[in-house]
């Protein structure tokens, strides 16, 4: 059973009030706190071009880097930069 949470008048009527800046301002403060939260590693499938891999690869082994780990801090990078 999934938890309910629930809000006051108070904190609707609040939000009612929030520009469009406000919002978008609780989204990128969201997305950034969020977006180094360490949790537990998901396998995904995705379709690269093979020359773009091969390349990705190779950089990343002339930086002595794994390449997974690479692509993850780039996601990561991507997420919380302003």
């Amino acid at each position: 059973m999934r938890p309910v949470q629930r809000f006051s008048d108070e904190y609707l009527d609040r939000c009612r009030e929030m520009s469009p800046n406000d919002i978008v301002q609780f989204l990128e403060d969201f997305r950034r706190i969020h977006g180094k939260h360490k949790g537990k590693s998901r396998l995904i499938s995705i379709k690269i071009p093979e020359h773009l891999l091969t390349a990705f690869k190779a950089k990343a082994a002339l930086e002595n880097v794994r390449y997974q780990t690479q692509i993850k801090r780039l996601m990561k990078n991507w997420l919380v930069e302003s």
